[in-house]
């Protein structure tokens, strides 16, 4: 089946930075609020073994609903992956984007398309649920965004942004915190957990328990950083994941083929 890049403004499969000779392919989950383009820096950063393609959850394009179960989610997804399924799959996923992940990897492999690793960061286990309050109100959702810095302060001071912000995060924050997975859920593939040195929701002890939701291997790789880490700290965890990944996207550099 041929691919687009952008086949219409409801896809729910987005190539940023097509990678034609890519060896595997990395699905990256947004966290609560955020579009597909947040992974953007992430896919240019990229080598060219490794080719980036990030989910856009429902709800962030003009008159379309949001999602309100994680589960529901991570079904849909796996449906819309099944043309990009020709080569390797690996699955990266960001605070709510996480659990996303997680239902995502179970689901390609109950359908029979093997992921190479999971990839998560910011959030704690499936089973552990989030561990934190969540914000009751409109006035809350903002004071946790201008402290976690995920939204530049400026933006959420101008009324019709903050409103597209809040009309988007609130079914996210509702979907995440309503998710609960059972202790003994497993996926079959191994797991690595980002660890940002000072991120409020989740320490060590906390991505530790991730490695009972694998029957594989499991490791925790820290950074400096807190919560939104990721672009902060681009070089070294593109320089992880490329580690993690099959040896034949290695020795390749993003601006083509060695």
């Amino acid at each position: 089946m041929e691919k687009r890049t952008t086949r219409s403004s409801e896809d729910w499969i987005q190539n940023l930075r097509p990678a034609p000779g890519a060896a595997v392919r990395l699905v990256c989950c947004p966290h609560a609020g955020a579009s597909a383009t947040a992974f953007g820096p992430l896919s240019r950063a990229l080598p060219s073994g490794i080719e980036a393609l990030s989910v856009q959850y429902p709800g962030r394009q003009a008159g379309s609903a949001g999602f309100t179960d994680i589960g529901e989610l991570a079904e849909r997804t796996a449906e819309e992956l099944a043309p990009w399924a020709d080569r390797p799959l690996a699955v990266f996923g960001h605070s709510m984007g996480s659990v996303v992940a997680f239902e995502l990897t179970r689901r390609l492999e109950a359908a029979g398309t093997p992921v190479v690793r999971l990839f998560v960061s910011g959030r704690r286990s499936p089973s552990d649920g989030l561990g934190a309050d969540v914000p009751r109100n409109d006035e809350e959702i903002v004071a946790e965004l201008r402290a976690l810095g995920g939204v530049p302060v400026r933006l959420l001071e101008r009324p019709k942004y903050r409103e597209a912000v809040l009309s988007v995060i609130r079914n996210d924050y509702r979907a995440n915190s309503g998710y609960l997975a059972p202790p003994e859920v497993r996926v079959d593939c191994p797991v690595t957990f980002l660890l940002a040195a000072d991120d409020p929701y989740v320490d060590r002890a906390a991505a530790a328990d991730w490695q009972r939701h694998t029957g594989r291997d499991f490791k925790i790789l820290p950074f400096p950083g807190g919560h939104f880490f990721l672009n902060d700290q681009l070089a070294p965890i593109v320089e992880a994941i490329g580690a993690d990944l099959p040896e034949q996207s290695a020795g390749r550099t993003a601006g083509g083929h060695r």
